[in-house]
């Protein structure tokens, strides 16, 4: 030991080069630092001397490790390895043998001081070469992405390994070390500071690493966390401990779930529970402002305190006091830990009915503040309540107190801003749906009642209680309202008595005669004689009960103190057969039946109060239904999806309301989105495909009656929307044979049903044909037999559904194969003739439903007939026969009697007006399919005989086009044509040039059908007053509309009587049949119809909402298939989002939906719109503006896009003449998100919008563009520029205010009067005129020519500049617009919009 003795102390470093430094104090310092050839010899050295010294051969090899250490980075892998393998046997070795050592008694001092030497070097450089590892670690991990590092990765991966086998045993090995008793070794005394700081710096050190979180480092985790707990519990590292994982957790994001783990389990495990509070009360005193600008901070902080509420929620609940305060800070991270923290509280702590009165203070308190950071600044915030609600919910810790409340607080997120918000308010409306306390059933309808009877229930009974039970008064409230003249009596027997009195109160024989004598005489009120008996009874019975009782301080006290006893009846005679008793018993008994009604009433009342309950969360649920339907069409895919999925759940628990929802999400099928595609087919799928009956028979009927709900009394769009997702499980198989079995057997009645459900079925089977024809095909006659024979004309709706399912066996024309042949039925096939039979036959009878049949009754003889003209000709010359014999019939009898009041007056008007619209209808419906049948079918079988035809004949002439391609270049010409496909090209123009001449010459010239017909039409539609009928003028004018489908000569020559009706008429029928028609007409016959586009706009104006909304539907059509020009007039588009229609509104923002799609459309067209829509003269509100410009500036998101905005807009005060379009496009800046290039562009063009800041509207605008602008967080000179156009604005702002004062001041007139007299000169829409009045004929559109002579001879030089656009220079004057042309003047020459042909695209 002579080695050991002489061996100088070794101090632990601060840093290793302190080493290597003599201070002088004759410390250990390090003699030499070996170069690395020198460290294996050196290490083998030391091994050697370890396996004959032990663990104190360090005393002398210190420095070969160390040396390793100082060439940690230069050293080979197999030197570092080496030494952390001896190191770790070598610390192993000796914390085996110190137990050993220390007990020892006869441990000399020196003996000591060496084994202490040698255990703070050993660690010190184990623990070092931990460090070293998890830097090489760390290093080689991030530099792993380099690609020029090739043989460093190699390098990192070999040693990484190595080190993370290694990792844990050392671990586990200074556990082992930290447990002994060391105190020995430093003299008793506790464990030197410093030597512990070791063993916790290498744990941090591996923390350190951003992998650590990994799953496959968990037994490392686990292992750093018990050795930190040794540090804590044997070394009183508290405090050190908590200041070092509050600077982690601020510097180094990936360790907050550990150290929540780690902090867990020392409370747990080692009872270290002041540590959580330390830790909390640590973070707890940070700065909330501080908080808000370290983001990296405050995320650890925020995690911590959330993964540490979730694993000991009761402990950081007792410390909660301490967080509270940054509810009110900046830090939206640090609210939601807090909140979090709550929720994990109410959820683990405060739950359940048992809890006492303060814990159930503390659990309100904490749902109040949950509930008001629902409504929280911050999305994020509000968005992490309602989550935290949501599994509240689920986990049934919500009372009944707050349900209504926190209910009510998620309706009112629906309408958040935020898309995240709004998804988690869906979410937790469904959590409380799927865990309500009240019923499985939640339909207002069916609470309303019972809660109606029990109520009614609740209000006999209290009426029962408060006629019966009297007011209860006890003996003793009596006695302490009689006491005080009982007393007074009292006080009268100490004074001078009369004789009289004296002899008539003589005593009773016996106590109990006494007794009931003195306690008559109180209840008759005769106190003071009562008072004089009890007295002599004193004397009289003295020792005997109730006179027997000690003496009060006074005889006035001791008579008091007996009355009392005897009037509250606490006192009782001997007699236990008195009467007494028996009148308590009865009391009993009242007392015994009042309890009980007592107890029946609170039953009651909380049978009325849980009833009320389920009632208002119904009526709230109903409310959210209106809201999250409305959300279906948002631009958030997942909260379409959240949406969906509620209307299933509501669904499930039956809400009526909740199947205008499923339909609602009907239209959802044709998304683009795949995910809201698959939400609607599994919504249904769950809805629909899941019965929860047993037997697939039962199963099908259950699917039957849902869909037929949902079939019957829908619309079009509706049904089509349906037969895409049936036709989608027909073809997946998901549809059982069961259940198309069931629907034959409804359709052909041999199942009882009624005709809805009949209808229904045949609608079903349609759909479900279109996944699979085969189902309609094999049963075609079965659907001919009972759907259109005799029962055809009993209920036409059947046979219209019949004719339409039939339709099927004719497929899409889009999916057919190519030169494929149609699928055709032959002439004189039974369907034809049936169908002939019943449009003749329901010709002559009055129905509302025979045109509707009629229509798809010839539109199907088109589809599959094998000379369908014919066929429907055949019809025609039948009707109109029976319309002519009906015609003579009446005649005659005209000739008898007076007209009948059913007809119209005058010539051919003696036709009952049924007939009459029959034959008109029937008319445009054959001419209408006659022009589709030739352009589509014949045109179609034209082109596919030619292609069989050129097939044929290619086979034939190969060899000869191989040779002609040999020739010359003159032949080379005609084989470039072919190639490039213009001879194919040629040949479609020609075809089509063939079926436009039959149309324009043969199907309206006197020898066709049509021709009889076209002066009846057109008499009809010219004489509205004549033919007044409502039905036969919408029937006359389609009809025309048709007609003029034919030949663009006729369309020509009838256009302005077209018009005239749709701007005229009276009947919105008409004008809505009119606007499809014009639409049509528009796409066959655009330039024709080019001129009166001005009219097609001004029916967005329309007096009647679905006139309106029919126009909104044709000019959207128009608008996005381009067939009709743009210009200022979509500005009346834009007006149709303010419209009090819902309908007319929902049009409009479909409209510009579809529009936002093409590009940069809608921020093309804002400029006029807002030009337009902010002229005075338009008539629109500035509150409806603001809701129009709130709607369109919505499309733009290309920052780009705001920028360029932002530029026009300030340019556009230049040229703004009113206060109210300085208002507007103010407003218009604020819903741009201004961005540091949008702020410059506003400081660039101060001057434009400088001197309007005067108006405090435009000046608050502008004031909150720049508050939007900072709390987006920019950058500081970004910010400066900001204040520097903040103080620009407040001094035009006051400046502004100052001369308009002295304006003010020097002149009484005022300054906006010619604002205002403009504003009552304008005029607002026009209302409709009137039909058929002489004095005004119909306004032709002019030419383009004359248009431009008469602009340029009234054009005058003007005196203020205006607002122009470019879609102002097309715009009509006043003048213009009112000018009437005669009819010669129609245009003749237009602008030709050029159509591409079809066929040449292919």
């Amino acid at each position: 030991m002579a080695d050991a003795v002489a061996a100088p102390q070794f101090q632990l470093p601060l840093s290793p080069a302190d080493l290597l430094r003599d201070d002088g104090r004759g410390d250990y310092v390090v003699q030499e630092v070996l170069p690395t050839r020198e460290l294996p010899p050196a290490l083998a050295a030391f091994r050697a001397a370890f396996r004959t010294r032990g663990a104190l051969a360090v005393l002398q090899h210190f420095d070969s490790v160390y040396s390793v250490l100082h060439h940690f980075r230069t050293v080979g892998t197999a030197v570092k390895e080496d030494a952390l393998e001896l190191m770790v046997n070598v610390v192993s070795h000796h914390s085996n043998e110190l137990p050993g050592i220390l007990s020892d008694p006869g441990l000399s001092h020196a003996d000591r001081a060496a084994h202490l030497n040698a255990l703070k070097m050993n660690c010190y450089l184990l623990t070092s070469l931990v460090d070293a590892f998890e830097m090489e670690t760390l290093k080689n991990s991030l530099s792993e992405a380099d690609p020029g590092g090739k043989n460093k990765k190699n390098h990192a991966k070999t040693s990484g390994s190595f080190w993370e086998e290694e990792r844990e045993p050392v671990l586990q090995l200074l556990t082992q070390v930290l447990q002994l008793d060391l105190r020995q070794l430093w003299g008793g005394l506790s464990v030197e500071e410093e030597f512990v700081s070791l063993m916790m710096g290498s744990c941090y050190r591996i923390l350190e690493n951003p992998s650590i979180g990994l799953q496959k480092y968990r037994a490392t985790r686990e292992a750093v966390t018990h050795l930190l707990a040794g540090a804590l519990i044997h070394c009183g590292q508290m405090f050190s401990a908590t200041l070092k994982i509050t600077q982690m957790l601020q510097h180094f994001e990936h360790v907050a779930p550990v150290f929540a783990q780690a902090v867990s389990l020392w409370a747990k495990e080692y009872g270290l529970k002041s540590l959580v509070g330390e830790l909390l009360r640590e973070i707890g005193q940070k700065c909330p402002q501080d908080l808000a600008r370290e983001a990296s901070g405050v995320k650890g902080y925020s995690t911590f305190v959330t993964e540490l509420a979730g694993e000991i929620p009761a402990l950081v609940l007792s410390n909660m006091s301490v967080l509270l305060h940054h509810l009110d800070g900046e830090s939206y991270m640090m609210r939601n830990a807090i909140l979090a923290a709550m929720a994990e509280a109410l959820m683990q702590v405060l739950n359940g009915d048992q809890l006492e009165e303060a814990a159930r203070g503390t659990r309100d308190k904490f749902l109040s503040m949950l509930q008001a950071h629902v409504c929280d600044v911050h999305s994020f915030v509000r968005s992490r309540v309602l989550q935290l609600f949501t599994r509240i919910v689920q986990c049934k810790a919500l009372p009944l107190t707050h349900f209504q409340s926190v209910v009510s607080l998620a309706v009112g997120r629906l309408n958040d801003k935020s898309v995240i918000v709004v998804k988690n308010a869906i979410q937790l409306l469904a959590a409380f749906l799927s865990n309500n306390p009240f019923s499985c059933k939640l339909s207002c309808a069916d609470l309303d009642k019972p809660l109606k009877k029990e109520v009614q229930k609740l209000q006999e009974m209290r009426d029962r209680v408060r006629s019966t039970a009297a007011p209860v008064i006890t003996p003793e409230e009596e006695w302490e309202a009689m006491l005080p003249e009982v007393r007074a009596a009292t006080q009268q027997l100490f004074q001078p008595l009369q004789e009289s009195e004296e002899e008539m109160l003589e005593v009773e024989e016996t106590v109990e005669s006494t007794v009931e004598q003195i306690t008559g005489l109180l209840r008759k009120l005769n106190y003071r004689r009562a008072a004089r008996l009890t007295q002599k009874a004193l004397c009289r019975f003295q020792g005997k009960e109730p006179f027997s009782s000690l003496m009060e301080e006074n005889e006035e006290a001791t008579i008091l103190d007996i009355l009392k006893r005897l009037y509250t009846g606490s006192c009782p005679g001997e007699n236990s057969e008195d009467p007494p008793n028996d009148n308590s018993s009865h009391k009993t008994k009242e007392v015994v039946q009042e309890e009980q009604s007592q107890t029946e009433l609170v039953k009651q009342e909380t049978l009325v109060q849980y009833l009320q309950d389920a009632y208002n969360f119904s009526v709230k649920i109903t409310e959210a239904l209106n809201l999250i339907s409305k959300l279906m069409y948002e631009n958030s895919v997942s909260v379409v999806q959240e949406a969906i999925e509620f209307f299933v759940t509501v669904s499930q628990f039956g809400v009526p309301q909740a199947l205008l929802g499923v339909r609602r999400m009907l239209p959802l099928i044709w998304s683009k989105e795949p995910g809201i595609k698959e939400a609607v087919l599994n919504a249904y799928r769950q809805l629909y495909l899941s019965p929860s009956e047993d037997s697939e028979r039962a199963k099908a009927q259950s699917l039957v009656h849902s869909l037929s709900l949902i079939v019957v009394d829908a619309s079009l769009g509706t049904i089509q929307c349906l037969e895409e997702i049936i036709s989608e499980f027909v073809q997946k198989d998901e549809i059982k044979p069961a259940v198309i079995q069931l629907l034959w057997e409804q359709f052909t009645e041999k199942s009882e049903c009624s005709s809805l459900e009949q209808r229904a079925a045949v609608i079903l089977l349609g759909m479900m044909a279109r996944g699979k024809p085969e189902i309609i095909g094999s049963n075609l006659d079965i659907l001919i037999t009972v759907g259109l024979s005799e029962k055809a004309c009993e209920d036409y709706r059947l046979a219209q559904e019949v004719c339409n399912v039939i339709s099927k066996l004719g497929g899409d024309p889009k999916q057919a194969k190519k030169n494929s042949a149609p699928f055709r039925l032959p002439q004189n096939h039974m369907l034809f003739g049936c169908l002939s039979e019943a449009v003749s036959k329901g010709f002559a009878q009055p129905s509302t439903h025979w045109i509707p049949f009629m229509d798809a009754a010839v539109m199907l003889i088109y589809q599959l007939a094998e000379g369908a003209e014919e066929i429907c000709a055949h019809i025609l010359q039948v009707c109109s026969q029976q319309a002519l014999e009906k015609l003579q019939e009446a005649d005659g009898q005209n000739s008898d009697s007076g007209n009948s009041p059913s007809r119209d007056s005058g010539g051919a008007a003696s036709l009952p007006t049924f007939m009459l619209m029959h034959l008109v209808s029937l008319v445009g419906q054959v001419a209408m399919q006659q022009v589709a049948h030739l352009e589509v079918s014949v045109s179609a079988e034209i082109r596919r005989r030619r292609i069989l035809k050129e097939e044929k004949t290619k086979k034939h002439s190969d060899s000869s086009k191989k040779k002609r391609r040999s020739q010359a270049t003159g032949n080379e010409t005609t084989t470039m044509e072919e190639e490039l496909g213009l001879v194919t090209a040629t040949a479609d123009d020609t075809e089509a040039e063939f079926i436009h001449s039959i149309c324009e010459t043969e199907l309206l010239d006197g020898k066709h059908l049509f021709s009889a017909f076209v002066p009846l039409v057109l008499k009809i539609c010219n004489n509205p007053g004549l033919y007044s009928d409502s039905a036969l003028s919408a029937a006359a004018a389609l009809t025309l509309g048709k007609l003029c489908m034919i030949s663009s000569e006729f369309c020509d020559s009838h256009l302005r009587l077209l018009f005239t009706m749709m701007e005229k008429s009276t009947l919105p029928g008409v004008r809505s049949n009119l606007i499809i028609a014009a639409g049509d007409l528009a796409i066959h016959f655009p330039n024709l119809v080019e001129p009166w586009t001005s009219h097609l706009y001004a029916r967005l104006q329309d007096p009647c909402p679905s006139v309106r909304q029919t126009a909104g539907l044709v000019m959207t059509h128009l608008i996005l298939k381009d067939m009709v020009k743009v210009k200022g007039q979509v500005s009346e588009m834009a007006a149709l989002l303010i419209d009090p229609d819902e309908a007319v509104v929902e049009v409009a923002q479909n409209f510009f939906g579809e529009l936002s799609n093409k590009g940069n459309a809608v921020y093309n067209l804002l400029p006029d719109i807002i030009s337009h829509l902010s002229n005075p003269d338009c008539g629109i509100e500035e509150e409806s503006f603001h809701t129009i410009m709130r709607h369109l500036f919505s499309y733009i998101t290309k920052d780009k896009q705001t920028e360029s905005l932002v530029e026009k807009l300030c340019q556009r005060f230049r040229t703004a003449r009113t206060e109210r379009q300085y208002r507007d496009l103010s407003h218009c800046l604020t819903l741009l998100p201004v961005s540091e290039r949008g702020l410059h562009k506003l400081q660039d063009n101060f001057d434009c919008f400088a001197d309007k800041l005067q108006d405090p509207a435009v000046y608050s605008c502008f004031q909150t563009v720049l508050a939007r602008f900072r709390r987006a967080g920019v950058k500081p000179e970004a910010k400066a520029l900001a204040e520097e156009l903040e103080q620009k604005l407040s001094a035009s702002h006051n400046r502004g205010l100052d001369s308009t004062e002295t304006c003010q001041e020097g002149s009484q007139i005022p300054v906006s009067a010619p604002a205002k007299q403009k504003t009552i000169r304008s005029s607002c829409r026009q209302p409709l005129s009137p039909v058929n009045r002489d004095d005004e004929d119909f306004v032709t559109p002019q030419s383009c020519t004359l248009r431009n002579q008469k602009r340029a001879q009234k054009r005058r030089p003007r005196k203020k500049a205006v607002i122009t656009f470019s879609s102002d220079e097309e715009n009509s004057s006043e003048d213009e617009l009112s000018a009437e042309l005669r009819e010669e003047e129609t245009p003749t020459k237009t602008t030709p919009i050029t159509r591409s042909s079809a066929r040449r695209l292919r």
